[in-house]
């Protein structure tokens, strides 16, 4: 598990929350990630760890 849970910051944009979501995880010191922001109503098998722009996208996160 990469995050304890996602983080839902639905009014936020979607760059700014990837850029934190990437800066956590840097902290914690994961390595080989892919962080992506696709459609909220996209089916997706990668962990979802964020939301953003009023819900409408998610962010996704892959291990490489």
């Amino acid at each position: 598990a990469l995050l304890a849970g996602p983080v839902l910051a639905a009014g936020k944009p979607c760059e700014e929350l990837k850029t934190e979501i990437a800066a956590k995880l840097d902290a914690k010191g994961v390595k080989n990630y892919e962080l992506e922001i696709v459609p909220a109503d996209q089916e997706e098998a990668r962990k979802v760890v964020g939301s953003c722009e009023q819900g409408k996208k998610k962010i996704v996160c892959a291990g490489r």
